[in-house]
This record gives C-alpha cells, sequence and structure tokens, in this order.
C-alpha cells in the first residue's frame, strides 16, 4: 500500500465519522494543511504523523518487512 493508498483510507475513513479535516486536524495536533496532504497522497508525512490521524479514526498501520 502506498502513501496516495493510505491518504484515500483516511479520507473514506473520516467522512464515514462525519469528520471534518480542520476537524480532524485539530484532534491530532497536524497543521491543516499537512492533513491535506496525506489525504491526496502528497507531501512526505511520518509514520508518526500516519500513525496518529489513523489511531484517531479508529484505525491501524501494519508494517510488513520482506
Amino acid at each position: 500500500m502506498d502513501k496516495s493508498e493510505i491518504g484515500k483510507a483516511i479520507k473514506a475513513r473520516r467522512k464515514f465519522l462525519g469528520i471534518t479535516q480542520k476537524e480532524l486536524s485539530e484532534i491530532v495536533g497536524l497543521g491543516l494543511r499537512s492533513l491535506i496532504d496525506i489525504e491526496s497522497g502528497k507531501g512526505n508525512p511520518t509514520i508518526d504523523q500516519i500513525n496518529k490521524v489513523l489511531s484517531a479514526l479508529g484505525l491501524s498501520l501494519k508494517i510488513i518487512v520482506k
């Protein structure tokens, strides 16, 4: 799964929960522009930033090293 797919999953879950981008950015302590970039698959977010967003949405990130 690449960052574009992660962004789509975050956006879909956020919309499903009825949370605006502004609300989610405030919940996780991330700038609105950063959240917009994550949802659109742009930028270069850290794993910590992605984990914070996913956790706030009740999701998790699983990394598998082969």
